[in-house]
C-alpha cells in the first residue's frame, strides 16, 4: 500500500489535488475530501486545496455538473473557484494528479507528487475526465473520489503526528 509522505511542519498537513482545469475532477475530490476531515475534526491541521495545470477556467465555480453531483450527495462544493498549479504548490506536503498527463505536467511522480488512486481501494489507475460526457461521468467519478478520500483519511495519522481516530 501507497504511504503518504510524512508531514513538513509539526501540527500541518497539506494535500493538494490536481487535474487539468480545476473545474470538475481535482474540485470534486477537494470537496469530498475536505469534508471528511471536518467531520473528523481534523480542519485545524489538515489543509485540502485543488488547481489544474491549465489556465482556462482561473477564478471560475466548479463545472455546473460537477456541482450538481456533489449537491446531490450531501456536499457543499460553492466556495470553490478554480486555481492555477504554481511552483508554489510544491510547498505541499503531498500533490495527487487526477490522470498520467497531469502527473507529467508536475514533473512525474516523487515522493511527494502521487496520483490521486494509488490510495484508492479498487487498485491505481486514471480518474477520468467527465467533462466532455454525461452526467454518468461525474457519478463514477464521485465515486472514485469517496472511496479513495475515505482510504487516504485513514492514512492521515501515519503522516501527521497527533491525529487519531
Amino acid at each position: 500500500m501507497t504511504a503518504l509522505p510524512a508531514a513538513r511542519e509539526p501540527g500541518r498537513y497539506r494535500i493538494g489535488m490536481v487535474c487539468l482545469g480545476n473545474i470538475c475532477r481535482s474540485p470534486m475530490a477537494d470537496v469530498v475530501l475536505a469534508t471528511k476531515v471536518a467531520e473528523k475534526g481534523w480542519d485545524n491541521v489538515v489543509e485540502v486545496a485543488s488547481c489544474g495545470t491549465g489556465d482556462w477556467h482561473i477564478g471560475h465555480p466548479i463545472d455546473d455538473r460537477a456541482g450538481a453531483t456533489l449537491t446531490r450527495a450531501g456536499y457543499d462544493p460553492s466556495r470553490h473557484r478554480a486555481q492555477q498549479y504554481s511552483p508554489a504548490w510544491r510547498g505541499y506536503d503531498v500533490l495527487l494528479a487526477m490522470d498520467e498527463s497531469n502527473l507529467a505536467d508536475l514533473g512525474g511522480r516523487d515522493e511527494r507528487v502521487l496520483m490521486f488512486r494509488e490510495f484508492d481501494p479498487d487498485g491505481p489507475g486514471e480518474v477520468s475526465d467527465p467533462y466532455y460526457g454525461g452526467d454518468d461521468g461525474f457519478e463514477e467519478v464521485l465515486a472514485m473520489v469517496e472511496r479513495t478520500s475515505t482510504a487516504l483519511l485513514a492514512r492521515l495519522p501515519d503522516a501527521v503526528d497527533g491525529l487519531t481516530d
